[in-house]
């Protein structure tokens, strides 16, 4: 038998374990999601961390309710991550898992209460008992929540059990999920008009049925088939524009089996608006300069802090070091503070790199932010993420750069609820995790990023003036100058 150690989403010191069905057992990987009972009703998804054949738990080990993932949604990395959060910023680990995974990707049972119709009274009730068993009795089910609201009891709870006890009401644990795929209608050729011939037949056919033959004639031409070119199925409403056609129209082409419709799972992203409008721009000298420094510093720093005034170029310096790490095959996180997430960053990176970046912020709703985790999670999925803090929490599996720009920014800074983490210092284990590299941007260094490149931590790049404006020692501004000699 199998037995796992979990993380639930809870602010508890520890993992717990649980032992696997042997049904369940080939389902079982680390990082996956699993449904776990905790308590004595509840439900919690949680991940997997670790996989035994053994156990050394001093309680009654449960079994898990069920296996939600094929494929992990968490890697080691990640994993990783949250316990450096949780020891370096003095909370748990569920804490920073509930903080980490997109709300989409939780799953917590909710107490249902259902009204039992066989309920015969033989204790007299008080006015909270009738107040809310008459709600009960209208609603059918309901959420204590539900109840709380509009009853205004202070302890509402406790009604809801007096009246279990009494059977007049019973309570479930229901799990749902919070994430629901987007599905469009589509529209395709008939598995039966599989050739020419059989075509023009139906064409035909239609002579006698205006509309029908428009809406056909106008599929054929959107979407390509039998012509040679590429070949697309058609969004029904598209395709229904298109014609200037009523549904009721399509629909008789669907019941003579000349078109076929069917749901399609439509991404929330819209991935496919993003081509690519302009190359690389030239560095002019103090840019081209500070990128070759910053190169050199890598060679024996993992971190640089890059100097230079608003509006001095910074931003052309990250997209040709964003450039090297794609042609390498490795992805890029791009952190900025909420305030500077505006839309000419955005769209000066799509301009250069098209539908490989990806955005992350507090104003995607929980559908969004769970499509953009699966997207990050596939190999063709973004190259180049641009987000807020709680980016770094995303599934990244070959990491090759962080970018912190406006480093010194205090958004940076989460300070309620727990994990109460700094996006720079977490960006920066994150880098050394995956092996990469970090660059800190910045025109006002905060003083813990001075600090360290005082102490020889992180490397200067100084854009304009080239090191005169931080008056630093002259062993540490000329960093990289050594290294330029040594390479």
């Amino acid at each position: 038998m199998l037995f796992l150690d979990v993380i639930l989403p809870l602010p508890l010191p520890r993992t717990f374990t649980y032992s696997v069905p042997d049904e369940l057992s080939k389902q079982i990987q680390k990082g996956v999601r699993v449904i776990v009972p905790f308590g004595a009703r509840k439900f919690y998804s949680a991940i997997v961390q670790t996989i035994s054949q053994q156990h050394d738990a001093v309680y009654q080990v449960k079994e898990i309710a069920g296996v939600l993932d094929e494929c992990p949604i968490v890697n080691d990395l990640q994993i990783r991550l949250w316990h450096w959060i949780a020891s370096y910023y003095m909370c748990t680990v569920g804490e920073v898992m509930k903080a980490a995974i997109p709300s989409g990707l939780k799953l917590e049972s909710e107490t249902k209460v259902f009204y039992n119709s066989a309920y015969v009274q033989c204790d007299e009730l008080n006015r909270y008992e009738e107040e809310v068993l008459n709600v009960a009795h209208d609603k059918k089910s309901l959420t204590v929540s539900d109840i709380a609201a509009v009853c205004k009891q202070k302890n509402v709870m406790r009604t809801v059990q007096s009246l279990v006890d009494k059977e007049a009401l019973w309570v479930e644990e229901v799990i749902a999920s919070r994430y629901k795929p987007r599905f469009e209608t589509y529209v395709r050729i008939g598995a039966e008009m599989d050739c020419q011939a059989k075509l023009k037949t139906a064409f035909n056919a239609l002579k006698k049925a205006p509309k029908q033959l428009e809406i056909l004639m106008k599929y054929i031409h959107l979407s390509g088939v039998f012509s040679g070119r590429d070949y697309r199925d058609l969004p029904q409403k598209e395709l229904l524009q298109a014609s200037d056609a009523q549904t009721d129209a399509l629909n008789s082409l669907v019941r003579k089996k000349i078109l076929e419709v069917y749901p399609k799972e439509i991404s929330r992203l819209n991935t496919h608006l993003s081509p690519v409008t302009r190359s690389l721009l030239p560095l002019n000298s103090y840019q081209q300069s500070a990128i070759e420094d910053i190169r050199l510093a890598f060679i024996n720093k993992n971190v640089v802090l890059l100097h230079g005034v608003t509006s001095s170029g910074k931003t052309e310096i990250y997209i040709h070091l964003i450039d090297e790490e794609i042609r390498r095959g490795r992805q890029v996180l791009y952190l900025l503070p909420e305030i500077a997430l505006t839309a000419q960053i955005i769209n000066r990176l799509k301009a250069v790199f098209g539908s490989k970046v990806g955005i992350y912020h507090s104003k995607f709703s929980d559908a969004e932010r769970v499509e953009v985790w699966n997207n990050i999670g596939r190999e063709d999925g973004y190259k180049v993420v641009l987000g807020v803090r709680s980016s770094i929490f995303l599934p990244f599996s070959n990491l090759g750069l962080v970018i912190v720009d406006e480093e010194h920014e205090n958004t940076y800074k989460q300070y309620d609820p727990a994990p109460r983490y700094h996006a720079r210092d977490a960006a920066i284990m994150l880098a050394s995790m995956h092996g990469a590299k970090t660059l800190l941007g910045t025109a006002t260094p905060a003083i813990e990023s001075y600090y360290n490149v005082c102490e020889g931590k992180y490397a200067l790049v100084n854009l304009q003036q080239r090191y005169a404006d931080m008056h630093l020692p002259e062993a540490i501004v000329l960093d990289t100058s050594l290294a330029r000699k040594q390479n």
